[in-house]
């Protein structure tokens, strides 16, 4: 009884310590954050001045292409999570000219079937951008939406943007000796 009375005691201590460390805290908060909420806009909605995050478009086959239209006057900003060759940003372009553009920008793939474009919502409800994003032709890729893409709050107004290839078509693409499905690492 003495035996199981200590081992419990060391186990309480040593949850309680790592609980307690600053470290543990703030990946723990960031393992329960939520992203910010997307949903479906029209492109009447977008007017004003915007600045263009244009990830992507790297290269000829290059999937993983999204616009983010951050309204500028704010107090948000959006920064993608990404090293900086992968975006170009541009600044105070009005809306029109903007549009026209970033539909240029996402379509130039050979799969392209259609573009998305979403409303980025902060926690009160409130349009903060928008998103443009390709949608491409199920038979290719076996799905027209390729990519994750969410926006995280974070201090201080910024808005941290992770942008990845859904792992299923992440692992088509970029596994040795997998098809490849005519692009990037693999394929013929």
């Amino acid at each position: 009884m003495k035996y199981i009375f200590r081992k419990v005691s060391l186990i309480i201590l040593a949850l309680t310590l790592f609980i307690g460390s600053p470290d543990v805290t703030t990946s723990l908060s960031f393992a329960f954050e939520k992203p910010l909420r997307t949903e479906s806009a029209e492109v009447s909605a977008i007017n004003g001045f915007l600045t263009l995050i244009l990830y992507g478009a790297r290269f000829l086959d290059d999937i993983e292409t999204v616009v983010i239209f951050d309204i500028e006057g704010d107090q948000y900003y959006f920064e993608p999570f990404a090293p900086d060759f992968d975006y170009k940003i541009k600044r105070g372009m009005q809306a029109k000219e903007a549009l026209a553009e970033v539909q240029k920008f996402v379509s130039f793939h050979h799969a392209f079937w259609r573009s998305q474009l979403s409303r980025i919502l902060d926690p009160n409800g409130n349009i903060i951008g928008y998103e443009l994003r390709p949608l491409y032709n199920n038979f290719v890729y076996g799905r027209s939406d390729v990519m994750d893409v969410y926006y995280w709050l974070k201090e201080g107004g910024k808005i941290k943007v992770t942008i990845r290839l859904v792992p299923e078509i992440e692992r088509a693409i970029r596994s040795p000796g997998g098809d490849g499905w005519g692009g990037r690492d693999g394929g013929s």
